[in-house]
């Protein structure tokens, strides 16, 4: 059943506006078909679903997204070889998704004691903000939320923060041909750039992470050849450790002589408390199907866990393996995929989960 509804999903070119609400339904379609409640939602074009079993005061919330990046056509012609299932979308996260409807098409019917909500979104490689920032903001938070993105069945518990933003360099204009004359604003954005690699918190650490990653992502200086620029324009993107502030690192940066700052869009760290019950009810079921134990870790980018870690409710990215997502020949490894269903299965059906919410 997974593995044919992975192939169908592959098979759906959704790197488009189009292409994903297509694919959201086809999944409320084959939700349906299956026996399961679906309500679809729109958000400035985008569209979403929800699908919820069960009752019980504890909701686990699944989430996952159907649209792609862009890929040339033959990669939605997925094909199989050597235990993994090539194609766009694959790992990222289609496999995710097909999983999580399987679980739930199987969880079914049952007295759980908890109500699982399986979410699937169409605008996460965009941001999220229409569809799963849609749904948390209108009262979809559930207690726990899985993020069923591609961790290889390890269980990242932490994620960056972002901060992006622009610095606007001034120099001072001069003829190309006697550059002494003027300060290139070019060469004392670059310094500036240097400097902001040595403040304090570029070289903070923590348990998951070495440091907080800088990409100087664009640089800008409108002018001529012949002119010594007068102005540059860099543009950054941050993504700091769980352990720090944004504010305190807007204002090192701002510290910084000759530097005006303009924060971009902001989005806070994901840190859910690796002691949470839940998480140690998963720890032993993963272990009990991989045969080793699970792994936590912190990732360096974002998901749509950021939107429901802002009301402060645990959620973490866990999923299939697979590897090359974003680029040519994505793949899945067609045994996580088996495993992670079972996973989740198991997981929604643990009477400790349902008791999660009484103790708590």
């Amino acid at each position: 059943m997974v593995l044919k509804l992975l192939n169908d999903l592959i098979s759906i070119n959704s790197s488009s506006v189009e292409g994903a609400n297509s694919a959201v339904s086809f999944c409320g379609n084959w939700l349906g078909e299956n026996g399961l409640p679906v309500s679809f939602f729109e958000n400035n074009g985008y569209t979403m679903l929800v699908s919820e079993i069960g009752s019980g005061d504890f909701t686990l919330v699944l989430n996952g997204h159907v649209d792609v990046v862009a890929a040339t056509p033959g990669q939605f012609i997925p094909f199989e070889r050597d235990g993994k299932i090539y194609g766009r979308g694959s790992a990222d996260m289609k496999a995710g998704i097909a999983a999580m409807m399987a679980a739930l098409a199987r969880l079914n019917g049952r007295d759980l004691g908890i109500k699982v909500q399986l979410q699937i979104v169409s605008d996460e490689e965009i941001g999220g903000f229409n569809c799963t920032g849609f749904l948390v903001e209108n009262g979809y938070r559930g207690d726990f939320a899985i993020c069923g993105e591609p961790t290889g069945l390890g269980i990242a518990n932490q994620a960056k923060g972002v901060l992006r933003g622009d610095i606007l360099v001034t120099g001072k204009p001069a003829h190309g041909s006697r550059p002494w004359e003027g300060v290139n604003a070019i060469e004392k954005a670059y310094g500036i750039y240097r400097e902001i690699l040595n403040l304090p918190f570029a070289g903070e650490s923590s348990d998951y992470y070495e440091k907080p990653s800088i990409n100087l992502a664009k640089i800008n200086a409108d002018g001529a050849y012949n002119v010594v620029p007068a102005q540059c324009k860099m543009g950054f993107d941050i993504r700091y450790l769980p352990s720090q502030d944004k504010e305190e690192i807007i204002q090192q940066i701002s510290g910084v002589e000759g530097v005006q700052f303009f924060p971009g869009m902001i989005s806070n760290p994901v840190n859910t408390d690796r002691s949470h019950p839940l998480l140690q009810i998963l720890g032993e079921i993963v272990q009990r199907h991989t045969g080793r134990e699970a792994d936590y870790f912190g990732q360096h980018g974002s998901a749509d866990t950021v939107f429901f870690a802002k009301y402060g409710i645990p959620a973490i990215e866990f999923g299939p393996a697979g590897g090359n997502w974003h680029g040519d020949e994505e793949y899945v490894e067609i045994e996580s995929v088996l495993a992670f269903q079972n996973i989740l299965v198991e997981l929604a059906s643990s009477d400790r989960l349902a008791e999660l919410k009484k103790s708590n």
